[in-house]
């Protein structure tokens, strides 16, 4: 088993990679003919239930993550148990806003249940990108997906979004020294979602 964790703030290019590193794993007949992917609706803090927005607290984002954990490793033990030796008979798999989204969300809070479940990523051969965008471009980021949103938006108010987003990647990137989870940043400016997918996809 391997398999990928995307992280990174709104608009950093998670979903965009995602698409892309699909193409790329079924373009290989020698990789793995299982594949899971779960996006951030699967594990992120932030929820819509019902058309409302609803965070998580801790206890329960725990609870989800450790339930995702479970099931792939159920998942590899599964692929063993039958003796799935070879990658085409093994498991891939993609999680979007996963461990980093919980540390950051929750980073004044004890971290020893997240470091117990990043362990076991580790151990399923898990691997991280962290998507990051350049101060200079945060704001252009923020408007690209939804222009018709910011045009009533004041100046002071767009700052604030914008200096969010700054803070918040900060924080990532503090905790993404931390994890135990090999970790690789990404600049996405360009928007090149097709190299930046080459880059992250595992090779070995």
């Amino acid at each position: 088993m391997r398999g990928i964790i995307l992280e990174g703030y709104s608009n950093s290019g998670k979903t965009s990679i995602l698409n892309e590193l699909k193409k790329l794993h079924c373009h290989d007949h020698n990789n793995e003919r299982s594949f899971i992917v779960l996006s951030e609706h699967y594990s992120q803090v932030l929820h819509r239930v019902n058309g409302e927005l609803k965070f998580l607290n801790q206890d329960e984002h725990l609870h989800i993550l450790t339930e995702r954990v479970k099931m792939l490793k159920q998942l590899s033990l599964w692929a063993k148990g039958v003796g799935a030796s070879h990658r085409s008979k093994g498991v891939f798999f993609i999680l979007e806003r996963f461990h980093l989204n919980h540390r950051t969300a929750f980073s004044h809070s004890g971290l020893h249940k997240i470091k117990e479940i990043e362990a076991e990523l580790c151990g399923l051969g898990a691997k991280c990108a962290l998507l990051t965008i350049s101060t200079d471009q945060a704001e252009n980021r923020l408007k690209s997906r939804n222009p018709e949103h910011w045009k009533s938006k004041t100046e002071k108010e767009t700052q604030k979004a914008v200096d969010h987003l700054i803070h918040t990647q900060h924080n990532l990137r503090q905790h993404a020294s931390d994890t135990i989870i090999p970790t690789l940043e990404l600049n996405t400016d360009q928007q090149d979602w097709e190299s930046y997918a080459k880059v992250i996809y595992p090779s070995d």
